[in-house]
């Protein structure tokens, strides 16, 4: 009920119906929030550091105002929370102000930038108009995706998505370009300055088309009034401008062309017509296209198997005994405690995962005003597996006691028998060895379900190996990731198997 009650306050505080607490404290840590998969504003890089244009400007604001840099990787379908709640101070990664105006603070415009389309080399498309019947590819929540269906997007655009076969979205660029190089999609529309790095990355297998789709500004976006932040940032960004510290850091990145930030002398941006058109053919990076290093992607995903175990090793800890306790109440006497956990497990089981994990770390703030500290993500991951896979468990273990015939209980009952005597050397015996197969299930399903913990921003392999896949556009990470869960839970199926046969009193 309680876990019920968080969840809708949650939703409840998020669409700003419950005001939210603020708190004000002395800024001695800057936190950015970015995608880590979204190069080359915010990537992991060979060396396994978070690098890109914008934390460059990030870590050169730091410097100047005398602040410690923390470079924070978020899901973006999360980022609203994240900074409501005062997990991340900014959203600094290629972020988009167009359509956006009034949900944010915003820094002034830094980069103007256009949304473009990305076809095969060998492709016999030449302009938009010849997307007409095909299958056309745009990240979730991107202002590509806000260019063809957005409010603000134009008759002339909104015809043209209209004359697609299908337009897909993905979660990531990594994704698009595999269904663009695989034939299931014929175009990307997406960020000139992303699709600049993707196609110097993957060599001449692909090419921009020169019409762009529509023209938008990148800002940096603070919480909503929180101008004081906001201001110490942005005059940071204007001596930057000002010394050339600015265009250096954008000649480093290949963006010098889509720069749209002043000095600082008027408070208006420039706008688009005073900057220069973006050259589509410039480069996202100025070294070339590098073979992978394995050596180096197989010690990051390392750290992300150790996460991963982690996560695994945790959840069963706290999760089995907590499941064995949900079952007792479960088959409790007392009617209002059956209720209790009845209700549980059906939320449990009912929710997705992925719900419940968000409500786990953001509800004590949005419900208490409890403020957030980056230590709790790992903690509300923990504790959210750990609820959830309880009530899996303890239908299961509930399951195993109820096949135990009666004739027994009351067999032990004659021969002098305690109810624990009962349940500890009959009963539950019995029950182990009939649950064994279905909480194998249950193991190997949250080996994979640990992937779900970046929802908290929490890195583990997967998230991992998508992030080198974005950053090296290869799909080899990815396998890699792929065959280790597959011998890790090759190995729990081996162990169960043999625990399984060592308990198999009949054989």
């Amino acid at each position: 009920m309680l876990l019920s009650m968080m969840l809708i306050c949650t939703i409840l505080c998020s669409m700003g119906y419950i005001p939210v607490p603020v708190y004000q404290a002395a800024q001695q840590t800057f936190t950015v929030g970015f995608d880590a998969e979204f190069p080359p504003y915010g990537y992991k890089d060979d060396n396994g550091e978070y690098v890109g244009f914008d934390l460059d400007l990030a870590a050169e604001v730091c410097a100047r105002r005398g602040w410690t840099l923390k470079k924070q990787p978020i899901d973006w379908d999360s980022k609203d929370m994240e900074l409501s709640s005062g997990a991340i101070d900014c959203i600094w990664n290629g972020f988009t102000i167009d359509g956006r105006e009034d949900q944010y603070t915003w820094s002034v415009p830094y980069v103007d930038n256009s949304q473009v389309v990305v076809v095969k080399s060998d492709s016999s498309i030449q302009k938009p108009a010849d997307l007409k019947d095909q299958i056309v590819i745009v990240q979730k929540d991107s202002s590509a995706l806000a260019a063809f269906t957005g409010e603000d997007a134009t008759d002339e655009n909104k015809a043209l998505a209209k004359s697609f076969k299908e337009l897909q979205q993905v979660g990531d660029y990594n994704t698009a370009f595999l269904n663009l190089e695989s034939g299931m999609a014929q175009a990307v529309c997406m960020d000139i300055g992303v699709a600049g790095f993707q196609i110097k990355q993957r060599g001449d297998k692909f090419r921009m088309l020169e019409d762009r789709i529509s023209s938008e500004k990148y800002g940096v976006g603070f919480r909503l009034g929180n101008t004081e932040l906001r201001d110490k940032v942005q005059e940071s960004l204007f001596e930057m401008k000002a010394d050339g510290k600015f265009d250096e850091i954008a000649k480093k990145w290949n963006l010098e062309t889509s720069i749209c930030l002043t000095d600082g002398s008027d408070s208006a941006a420039a706008t688009p017509d005073q900057t220069e058109e973006p050259d589509q053919t410039a480069p996202a990076q100025s070294e070339s296209k590098k073979d992978i290093d394995y050596l180096s992607m197989f010690m990051q995903l390392l750290q992300g198997m150790g996460a991963t175990l982690l996560i695994f090793v945790l959840t069963l800890l706290f999760s089995m005994p907590l499941g064995l306790l949900l079952t007792f109440v479960r088959m409790s006497k007392f009617r209002i405690l059956q209720i209790i956990a009845r209700v549980y497990i059906s939320i449990m089981r009912g929710t997705p995962l992925m719900l419940q994990l968000l409500v786990v770390c953001f509800g004590p703030y949005y419900i208490f005003g409890i403020p957030l500290d980056d230590s709790y993500r790992f903690y509300a991951v923990i504790i959210g597996f750990s609820l959830n896979y309880a009530a899996y468990f303890a239908e299961i273990f509930r399951a195993g006691i109820q096949a135990v015939p009666n004739g027994q209980k009351e067999a032990a009952s004659i021969l002098g028998y305690s109810k624990a005597q009962t349940f500890g050397r009959i009963i539950f015996p019995q029950m182990a060895k009939n649950v064994l197969p279905p909480v194998t299930n249950e193991i190997i399903t949250l080996v994979k379900d640990t992937s779900l913990a970046f929802v908290l921003t929490y890195t583990e392999i997967f998230t991992l190996a998508k992030q080198i896949a974005a950053a090296q556009a290869n799909i080899i990470p990815l396998f890699a990731a792929g065959i280790f869960y597959y011998v890790f839970n090759a190995l729990v199926a081996f162990v169960m198997s043999r625990i399984e046969n060592k308990m198999n009193y009949y054989k």
